[in-house]
């Protein structure tokens, strides 16, 4: 059995380390409900939105999403994996790094590259895969205006056929305590399921034409559906930290009463020793 002195060491180390998960349960939490509000705010526009783009197209006859629904040969693959820039969160960024190998494997045989947006991510998938560019500041200001930028250059790489299709790999935020991997395809744009979809853009009167309209939209809901990836993973970051931590400070507390609990053992063992010491030294003087 350890010493005193050394349940003593490990009793402090753990109410130490129990006091700083405590925290970063409470300021994950704090963080939590404004990334949640954010996000519960914004599933409604972009899902109008997406209906909105969908409607028009429904009405419209022939291909209209011009060079953004083109479908080329899959050749090129650019993955963007979006993660966290620090760690301590529970299995949040392992699952989007075991997601992207198994995108890897599913287009084996083609050039899959990696857009890195986090810096957890970055630094795992540099070790396995060709990281073609990061972001891991977008998080110190996560706008729209900032997200709209890395949009911008994806789209660019797909119309320019730098790469012929681009997913994102995101945690999708469900509550605090789950977190949902999803695999989005970002470009080309998805054909539009018409079937039974009523066209209810007759009520409209459109200026411009339903056309430019559409090719308006686009880069809009582009756009939107990067930033609520991100934005979704954002608040999937500090559900899971605060469930991890939560974990790790009920881990601690059940090891530190463990501790105490053997510390006890030990120093009354250590007495009754001593007492019997002292008893049989007393009986040996008398004797």
């Amino acid at each position: 059995m350890a010493n005193l002195k050394e349940i003593r060491n490990r009793i402090t180390s753990v109410s130490s380390t129990m006091q700083i998960t405590s925290a970063m349960k409470m300021v994950s939490a704090a963080k939590l409900k404004k990334a949640q509000d954010a996000i519960t705010a914004m599933r409604p526009y972009a899902e109008k939105l997406t209906e909105l783009l969908q409607d028009l197209s429904a009405t419209l006859e022939g291909e209209v999403g011009g060079d953004y629904t083109t479908q080329r040969e899959v050749k090129k693959v650019l993955l963007v994996a979006i993660t966290s820039n620090r760690g301590l969160c529970g299995a949040f960024n392992s699952n989007i790094i075991k997601e992207i190998k198994n995108r890897t494997e599913f287009y084996a045989g083609k050039q899959v590259d990696v857009f890195a947006i986090g810096k957890k991510g970055n630094d795992a998938l540099n070790k396995t895969h060709k990281v073609h560019g990061h972001h891991n500041a977008i998080f110190d200001h996560l706008t729209f205006e900032n997200v709209a930028g890395i949009a911008d250059n994806l789209t660019e790489k797909f119309l320019s056929g730098e790469y012929d299709r681009i997913e994102l790999v995101y945690n999708q935020f469900k509550n605090a305590a789950t977190q949902i991997v999803q695999v989005e395809q970002f470009l080309p744009l998805a054909p539009i399921n018409t079937t039974g979809t009523a066209a209810s853009s007759g009520d409209y009167i459109f200026e411009p034409s339903k056309e430019e309209i559409v090719l308006t939209l686009i880069p809009k809901s582009l756009k939107t559906q990067l930033y609520k990836g991100i934005r979704d993973s954002f608040a999937s970051e500090h559900g899971a930290r605060m469930t991890a931590m939560h974990k790790a400070t009920d881990n601690a507390t059940e090891l530190r009463n463990q501790l105490k609990l053997t510390y006890n053992k030990a120093r009354q063992a250590a007495i009754t020793s001593e007492i019997l010491e002292i008893v049989g030294g007393a009986e040996a003087l008398n004797g």
